[in-house]
């Protein structure tokens, strides 16, 4: 999450939105924490009655996409939806989402460049940070015609 979508969030959270971020494990959640994010685990999200206040935006990894049918069904349904901003990373688009995701990238600010490489090297890994983080988006969501989002060519 922190390689593909960690200056993102970054930025987000620099706007003043509160970020939380669901993982499967609670493991080491410094990196979430350099950028910003509230961690906290899939299952106990899930399960409770009380699912907080619904998001704006989604962003969820492909293989997660497929490999969570709850996750893949909230997403479908996120889609289908004007309401939400959508995004996934990885390095493969599920088949099934087809024409209904576009892709767009976000520019990283100075500062979402910093922190991001911070939280790789928190990681243990040390991948070069691009100016840009790549996605595939919802094409009809009101929220990416932001100024940050460019339409990848």
């Amino acid at each position: 999450m922190v390689q593909y979508a960690g200056g993102w969030l970054y930025d987000r959270m620099m706007a003043g939105w509160d970020v939380t971020v669901h993982v499967r494990e609670l493991g080491d959640v410094r990196p979430l924490q350099i950028l910003g994010a509230t961690p906290l685990e899939l299952e106990e999200s899930l399960g409770s009655p009380d699912h907080g206040p619904m998001p704006q935006a989604i962003a969820v990894s492909t293989s997660m996409f497929e490999t969570d049918v709850r996750v893949r069904e909230g997403m479908l349904a996120a889609l289908d939806d004007a309401d939400y901003e959508v995004r996934l990373w990885g390095d493969r688009l599920p088949n099934e989402l087809g024409r209904r995701c576009a892709p767009t990238q976000h520019r990283l600010s100075v500062a979402a460049r910093a922190f991001k490489s911070r939280a790789l090297a928190a990681v243990g890994t040390g991948f070069p940070i691009d100016a840009f983080e790549s996605f595939c988006g919802a094409a009809h969501a009101k929220f990416p015609s932001t100024a940050d989002l460019v339409s990848a060519m």
